[in-house]
């Protein structure tokens, strides 16, 4: 279910990317603005999203941490697009990753 979410979002980002209006579409503003306002979007996002996470642990509330990731997500794909790949390139590296260890495959990264 979440791979079909995913998915059909990436579709609609790359259909607004293409052929939407910048004045009347976020997406389509954005990638008009070019990488930098994307990447700063992407950075405020994480921002939020690791200041929702601290709050969470404080309340046990996890609704904004929630709502902040899927603003990350969602400029993340943005900036995927951008660079002309989506969500497919990300869920085949982790599933690349699947029968590694977390600290080998850093090791491997780090040796390269």
């Amino acid at each position: 279910m979440a791979n079909d979410v995913l998915t059909q979002l990436c579709k609609i980002l790359e259909e607004r990317k293409q052929a939407a209006d910048p004045n009347s579409s976020y997406v389509a503003s954005l990638h008009h603005k070019g990488l930098n306002k994307i990447l700063e979007k992407v950075g405020e996002e994480a921002v939020e999203t690791v200041l929702a996470a601290k709050d969470a642990q404080s309340s046990g509330d996890n609704r904004d941490v929630i709502y902040e990731t899927a603003d990350l997500w969602f400029h993340s794909l943005v900036m995927l697009s951008h660079l002309g790949e989506d969500a497919s390139a990300v869920i085949n590296e982790l599933e690349r990753r699947f029968d590694l260890s977390g600290l080998e495959e850093k090791a491997a990264r780090n040796n390269s």
